[in-house]
C-alpha cells in the first residue's frame, strides 16, 4: 500500500523512495521481522493453550525427539502472518506476480495447517490422506502455472530456460503448466521433508528466499538482465519484496524456532515456503536452477524416495532413516551438528546456483 505514495511524489518529492524495489524489499524484511517479534510471544502461548498436548512426535523416530514432547506446531502461521503484512505493506498491489505468488503460499499454508490441525486433534503423526492432499496442492499449483504462463510472453511464458546455454530454451507448450506444477509441488513436499529438527528448515528456506530475490530483482530489470543474458521477465522484478518479506518474517520465526525450539513451523509453514520458493522459480524461469539453491531440500526428498523404493523392492534400507537428516542421528551427530552442517550445505548450494546468473 505504501506504493502508492509514488503518486503524491511530484509535491513531496522524498516518497519517491518508494519507487525502488530495493527499497521497498528492505522495508518489507524489517517489517516482517518486527511483526513475528512483536506478535510471537503471543501467538506461541495461544497455540500452547489451544494445542494442550502439541504436536504428536513418532515413537519410532529417534529417542531424542521425545524430549520436545509438548511443543506446539502450526508456527508457520508466524512466519505466513509477517510475510503477508510485509507483503501488503510494501509490495506494487496491481503487480499480478505478486498475487499469484501469495494464492499459491497461503493455498499451501491452508493444506499445511488442516493437516497439522487433524494431527493435533487427532495426537496422530497422520494428517489426512496423503493422496487428497497432493490432488489439492497440484490444483493450487497448476492454476498458478496457467496463470503465469498467460501472463508472460511467448513463447518464453511457457519454455523451460536450459541455465549455461546461451538461449536455449525449450517450449513445452500447454505440458508447461504440469512440469510447473510439478515443481512447485515438489518444492512444497521437499521443504516439508526438511523440516524435522528445529532451525534445519528456516535457514535453508531463507537463504533460497534471498537468493530468488537476487534473481527477481534481476530477471524484472531489462538492463540487468540484458547484461548477464538472462531472460527478461517484465514484472518479477516485484517478487524480491515478497522474498524480503520472508526473509524477515523467517528470522523472527527463526528467534522462536532456535534449539530448543518454542515452537515447531510444521506443515503450515514448509508447505506453503516450498511452495511459494518454487512459484517464484516458475515466474523468473529458473526451475533448474532452483534445484541447484535447493538442492538440500532436493537431497532430502530423494533420501525417501530411495529409501522407500529399496524397501518395497529389495526388503533394504539404504540410510539408518529417512529423510537423511535422521540417518545423521542415528549416527550420532548431535541435532546442533546436523543443523549447522547442512546450514553450510545450504550457503555453498545457493553460491553455486547463484554463479549461474553469469555461466551464459
Amino acid at each position: 500500500m505504501l506504493y502508492w505514495l509514488v503518486d503524491f511524489s511530484s509535491t513531496i518529492p522524498a516518497l519517491n523512495v518508494f519507487r525502488y524495489i530495493t527499497f521497498r524489499t528492505g522495508g518489507a524484511m524489517v517489517t516482517g521481522a518486527l511483526f513475528v517479534f512483536l506478535f510471537g510471544p503471543w501467538i506461541i502461548d495461544n497455540l500452547r493453550l489451544r494445542q494442550g498436548k502439541g504436536q504428536p512426535i513418532r515413537t519410532d523416530g529417534p529417542q531424542s525427539h521425545l524430549t520436545k514432547k509438548g511443543t506446539p506446531t502450526m508456527g508457520g502461521l508466524m512466519i505466513l502472518s509477517g510475510l503477508v503484512v510485509g507483503t501488503l505493506l510494501w509490495a506494487n498491489p496491481v503487480n499480478p506476480y505478486v498475487w499469484i505468488v501469495l494464492a499459491v503460499t497461503l493455498g499451501f499454508g491452508f493444506v499445511g495447517f488442516y493437516d497439522d490441525y487433524l494431527k493435533v486433534t487427532k495426537q496422530s503423526h497422520k494428517g489426512f490422506s496423503g493422496r487428497t492432499r497432493l490432488a489439492i496442492e497440484t490444483i493450487i499449483a497448476a492454476a498458478a502455472c496457467y496463470a503465469l504462463m498467460r501472463l508472460g510472453r511467448d513463447p518464453l511464458s511457457s519454455s523451460l530456460v536450459v541455465p549455461f546455454l546461451k538461449d536455449v530454451a525449450l517450449n513445452l507448450g500447454w505440458f508447461f503448466v504440469f512440469f510447473g506444477g510439478f515443481i512447485v509441488v515438489g518444492a512444497g513436499n521437499a521443504v516439508n521433508l526438511t523440516d524435522g529438527l528445529d532451525g534445519l528448515a528456516i535457514v535453508p528456506v531463507m537463504i533460497a528466499a534471498a537468493s530468488f530475490g537476487l534473481i527477481s530483482y534481476l530477471a524484472g530489470n531489462a538492463v540487468f538482465a540484458d547484461y548477464l543474458q538472462i531472460n527478461y521477465v517484465a514484472g518479477t522484478g516485484e517478487l524480491a519484496v515478497l522474498c524480503g518479506a520472508l526473509l524477515g518474517a523467517g528470522l523472527g520465526f527463526l528467534w522462536f524456532n532456535a534449539p530448543p525450539a518454542s515452537i515447531f513451523m510444521g506443515d503450515t509453514g514448509s508447505l506453503a515456503l516450498g511452495g511459494m520458493l518454487g512459484t517464484i522459480a516458475v515466474a523468473v524461469k529458473h526451475e533448474i536452477v532452483l534445484a541447484v539453491i535447493g538442492g538440500l531440500f532436493v537431497l532430502e526428498a530423494v533420501s525417501v524416495i530411495v529409501q522407500v523404493a529399496s524397501f518395497k523392492l529389495f526388503g533394504k534400507r539404504v540410510f539408518k532413516m529417512a529423510p537423511i537428516h535422521h540417518h545423521f542421528e542415528q549416527k550420532g551427530w548431535t541435532e546442533p551438528q546436523i543443523v549447522i552442517r547442512f546450514w553450510i550445505i545450504a550457503v555453498m548450494l545457493a553460491l553455486a546456483g547463484l554463479s549461474t546468473l553469469k555461466l551464459r
